[in-house]
């Protein structure tokens, strides 16, 4: 147990004690194993029938994405009623613990769509001022990426082994990703364009799944922009547990969501915050 938890205090300012710290990893697990259940039954299946939630555009949702949230819910309603929670397709719940889960039931649904396994199922745990810990799950990988309350691991269909970003690596060294070629606004795929400028690679797509590699030392910037609570609540709590940086575009707190910069090290996360601000 890290230092912070157990003085009584996660990292957040928000006050948890160990059994909490411990009853909340249980029930996340939980969570991530309905989710799962849910999230498999339609996953590559004929019967996925997507809805569009957009007035204009296209912004998917299925069955999956709602029958994995009401699950995680009703966990959630028996195990910590005194909790609030935050979902992408039921909204908000009010609690009276000071802790709010905030939930992602398909992070990704284009890629769940196309069948391509890179999508995810994010379990945040938030507090006064930012998460004290998350799950990151990929279900048809069989893979869940966890952090806080001093863990970070990943835990495979064979083998449990430690999160760590990856260190000593320089910018033009440097992998990149992002989930959309065109980044946000005009302005935002101007900045995000300066740092893809200067690295080695540059890859697109992954949705959540690009902070989980980050976290296990595989990629070494994430960069986005038009992003809500919900898509980045638990990857900051993975990544920075991974001994990563997470903040928004001017260094600021980013668990609220909008533009996020997700970097392996201090130095790589100073490095694209200049670049980013057009110096």
């Amino acid at each position: 147990m890290d230092r912070d938890l157990e003085q009584g205090r996660g990292r957040t300012g928000t006050v948890i004690s160990a059994e909490t710290a411990s009853d909340i990893m249980q029930t996340a697990h939980l969570l991530a194993d309905a989710a799962r259940g849910e999230t498999l039954r339609l996953f590559r299946s004929p019967e996925l029938r997507p809805d569009n939630k957009a007035a204009q555009g296209f912004d998917p949702v299925t069955e999956a994405d709602r029958a994995s949230e009401r699950a995680m819910r009703a966990i959630l309603a028996r195990r910590r009623p005194q909790d609030a929670i935050l979902g992408e397709e039921y909204g908000a719940t009010p609690g009276s613990s000071g802790l709010t889960w905030v939930l992602d039931p398909i992070d990704g649904t284009r890629a769940f769509m196309a069948g391509a396994p890179s999508w995810g199922v994010l379990i945040g745990v938030a507090g006064d001022s930012g998460p004290v810990y998350g799950i990151v799950d990929q279900p048809h990988l069989g893979e869940r990426f966890e952090g806080g309350f001093g863990i970070a691991r990943l835990t495979g269909r064979e083998a449990q082994t430690p999160l760590a970003c990856r260190t000593g690596v320089d910018l033009a060294q440097a992998t990149l990703m992002t989930t959309y070629p065109e980044v946000g606004t005009a302005d935002e795929l101007a900045a995000f364009t300066r740092v893809a400028r200067q690295v080695r690679l540059t890859r697109y797509g992954l949705d959540c799944y690009a902070y989980a590699l980050l976290a296990a030392g595989h990629v070494d910037l994430v960069i986005e922009a038009g992003l809500q609570s919900y898509d980045v609540m638990a990857p900051i709590a993975v990544v920075q547990a991974a001994g990563g940086v997470v903040t928004d575009w001017k260094g600021g707190a980013a668990h609220g969501g909008g533009q996020i910069v997700a970097a392996a090290s201090p130095a790589l996360h100073a490095q694209a915050l200049e670049l980013l601000a057009g110096s």
